[in-house]
């Protein structure tokens, strides 16, 4: 059974100006096991897409539309009492600084004991002896001495561990990790991302991995969602969207980065920036930027649609820029 569907999801925020529409139609799907990265600029939606799914919109922010569907059961409505059992017992959350995640006032074993006693019914010494056996299946050493231990005492790498040990603590189906190796440096980003990888493959977890880093997404992921002003624009194979782009966007991504070996004088950019959610231009919302784009893209809105291997949100692949 698919664990996450999302399905043209739409969320807006009224405003004394009108109403803004941060996520336009968005749909993807989760299978168990799979990794689905989330990718695109700042102001894409894809922090946004991970928050309407846990139900922690912040008012006036609403789904206005679609449906969020999590192992075959339809979740957005729910009240609040109703979501809040949902979170952490079928959906696990990672952020990107570990310190806001974890209060300085207790140690790390506290924490987990309370989270694991909260959705798991178990006697405090069962769920420190599961706390125990977190600490150590996440990689910290000597689990069984460093759970007596505060926040501070662990260094950023270590800190985001126990944060992935608290998103497993009741066995979720779904973990949403937003942004999780940004605050560290490049080797212990490495490690946080094979960590996801292995707990993937060893529980059959589903996660939902959003990042402005493709490197994150080539290295990590099962499939990519690539967003653009709060729509999707191209979702396919990591492979197939690393190697063959087929949204212009997608491409400026990928042409951003530095390929080892390669000597360049100057790396590709995109031009201009993400629009404001009071001026998302009409057809194409990425028209202005795109040195491909024609009349048709600046009236008709592309919806996804076959594009080889991938689908994609794009004229290039449905009939042309000027039909």
């Amino acid at each position: 059974m698919t664990v996450l569907s999302v399905e043209n999801l739409r969320v807006q925020f009224p405003s004394r100006h009108g109403t803004l529409t941060a996520l336009d139609n968005v749909s993807l799907s989760i299978e168990p096991g799979e990794i689905l990265g989330v990718v695109g600029e700042s102001g894409a939606g894809k922090s946004m897409t991970g928050l309407a799914v846990q139900g922690l919109l912040e008012p006036p922010g609403h789904i206005a539309g679609g449906a969020v569907v999590l192992n075959g059961r339809r979740i957005d409505g729910l009240p609040e009492a109703a979501m809040e059992k949902i979170r952490g017992r079928e959906i696990g959350a990672i952020f990107q600084d570990p310190l806001t995640s974890l209060n300085p006032l207790f140690t790390v074993g506290a924490q987990l004991v309370e989270t694991i006693r909260l959705h798991l019914p178990m006697p405090r010494r069962a769920a420190r002896e599961r706390a125990v056996a977190l600490l150590a299946e996440v990689g910290i050493p000597a689990p069984a001495e460093r759970i007596n231990h505060f926040p501070h005492q662990f260094s950023g790498g270590m800190r985001q561990r126990v944060v992935i040990a608290l998103a497993l603590a009741a066995q979720p189906k779904l973990i949403i990790a937003d942004e999780p190796t940004t605050a560290l440096d490049v080797s212990i980003q490495a490690q946080i991302t094979a960590l996801l990888r292995r707990l993937c493959d060893e529980h059959g977890t589903a996660v939902m991995l959003v990042t402005h880093d493709m490197g994150v997404i080539a290295e990590t992921a099962d499939r990519v969602a690539v967003m653009y002003a709060g729509r999707m624009v191209e979702i396919g194979a990591v492979d197939q969207v690393t190697r063959t782009p087929a949204h212009p966007y997608t491409r400026g991504l990928m042409g951003s980065i530095p390929a080892l070996g390669a000597r360049v004088e100057r790396l590709a950019q995109i031009d201009g920036a993400m629009p404001r959610l009071d001026a998302i231009p009409t057809g194409c919302a990425f028209n202005p930027r795109c040195p491909q784009a024609g009349a048709r893209c600046r009236v008709d809105r592309p919806e996804l649609a076959p594009a080889g291997a991938n689908l994609a949100a794009c004229w290039l692949h449905q009939g042309g820029v000027d039909a």
